[in-house]
């Protein structure tokens, strides 16, 4: 199967939800576009990389995400997580997800929500939200992080890049 890289015209939008108090992205709201997004970016050769490296030595996050797709997996039965793994965007159901900064992946629910919240002791009026439009620039951005930050949702300016 032959992966490509979205077209130019690609746009996606996410919420991020910013801590005030530590200026740092707790999580993303997102919807299903957002996620078969980066279900595609283990489309990439190097997801095939995320079964054979040794966590130890995997960059970034990129094993915590490829653990949120075998999770996510299990409430499709046996045969479509096999399909996960080597076709990640089957299976992706419409709604919201929560995304964590560590790409960590999970339905939007308050079963997910609140433990992170109490995670990093958020208070009230603590949180901000902001919504970024994702295209190509972006997503390889995001795609680069992965490989290099355990912050991937901390996009860098572009004269970080």
């Amino acid at each position: 199967m032959q992966t490509s890289l979205p077209k130019p015209s690609f746009k996606v939008s996410l919420k991020l939800f910013i801590q005030k108090s530590t200026n740092h992205v707790l999580y993303a709201e997102a919807g299903k576009e957002f996620v078969e997004f980066l279900f595609d970016i283990l489309r990439l050769p190097i997801g095939t990389l995320t079964t054979v490296l040794k966590p130890d030595i995997m960059l970034g996050h990129l094993g915590n995400f490829h653990d949120s797709v075998i999770k996510l997996s299990s409430s499709y039965g046996p045969s479509m997580r096999s399909e996960l793994i080597h076709y990640p965007r089957n299976g992706v159901k419409e709604g919201l997800y929560l995304v964590k900064n560590n790409l960590d992946v999970k339905p939007l629910s308050s079963a997910s929500l609140i433990p992170l919240l109490n995670e990093f002791n958020v208070k009230d009026g603590d949180l901000e939200e902001i919504v970024v439009d994702l295209g190509v620039d972006e997503g390889l951005k995001l795609l680069k992080a992965t490989l290099q930050s355990k912050d991937v949702l901390t996009f860098p300016s572009d004269d970080e890049t």
